[in-house]
């Protein structure tokens, strides 16, 4: 089924990218459009045929949504120019704060795909007080939440039940694929593994900001739980195609 996206060394079980940086200048990911297309080019080279990006928009990164379509009308241009053959698509990764609550009352949203997902996140160190109302609120907009990168949220990490009841109430988990190889730490890796195998993952991203981490992309996808992410949980990138 998946034949067309192998090559030599690695197996890209789906070819759509839900997560990344590449909008240049706007967040911490690309800082240059040399440097975007470059990220892009390396994307398409290990078999992404789609690339939602996603720039921050936080009280570090305040990107409003005429700023990032400004930035990413220029980056589709420039990959125009160049000739490259992979489809972009623009979304935003939103920091659940007061900022964000302000943004989704006024219908102010990137959302991606027809179920109008939604991609936000929260403190790395800080338990989120509000969380169950927040996902209330993005689904009472008419949007399906969905959680970037879960493994990497360290208070939930000795409270596994945690997940499940996030999971209870309609949130949808996208894992950070280098998560998979140890890329952030061993911890992280644990729980990612946890998350796979409990079959709680339904998005896979590649959250791509630098050449670092598209190198590191290689080894995680020639991983077993790679592989099994797949086998044992339901993911929903294909769908975006």
């Amino acid at each position: 089924m998946f034949s067309f996206l192998t090559n030599k060394k690695n197996t890209l079980l789906s070819s759509v990218d839900i997560h990344s940086h590449l909008i240049p200048g706007i967040d911490d990911g690309s800082n240059n459009m040399e440097t975007s297309i470059q990220l892009i080019k390396e994307l398409k080279s290990i078999g992404y045929k789609k690339l939602i990006t996603t720039p921050h928009v936080s009280d570090m990164f305040p990107n409003t949504t005429s700023r990032i379509l400004e930035g990413f009308d220029q980056l589709k241009k420039e990959v125009a120019q160049q000739e490259i053959d992979i489809e972009l698509e623009i979304s935003a990764e939103y920091y659940a704060d007061d900022f964000f609550e302000k943004l989704l009352s006024q219908d102010d949203i990137l959302s991606f795909g027809e179920k109008k997902y939604l991609l936000f996140e929260t403190s790395y160190f800080t338990p989120p007080q509000n969380i169950f109302n927040t996902i209330h609120d993005i689904q009472l907009s008419g949007y399906t939440p969905v959680l970037a990168h879960p493994e990497r949220y360290l208070y939930w990490h000795h409270d596994f039940s945690k997940y499940h009841e996030l999971k209870e109430r309609g949130l949808l988990f996208q894992i950070n694929l280098n998560s998979i190889s140890g890329y952030y730490n061993k911890e992280i890796q644990i729980v990612v593994e946890k998350l796979i195998n409990n079959s709680l993952v339904d998005f896979v991203g590649s959250d791509t900001h630098h050449h670092t981490h598209i190198k590191k992309l290689k080894t995680s996808i020639s991983s077993s739980f790679y592989k099994k992410a797949f086998k044992k949980n339901i993911i929903l990138n294909e769908t975006l195609r």
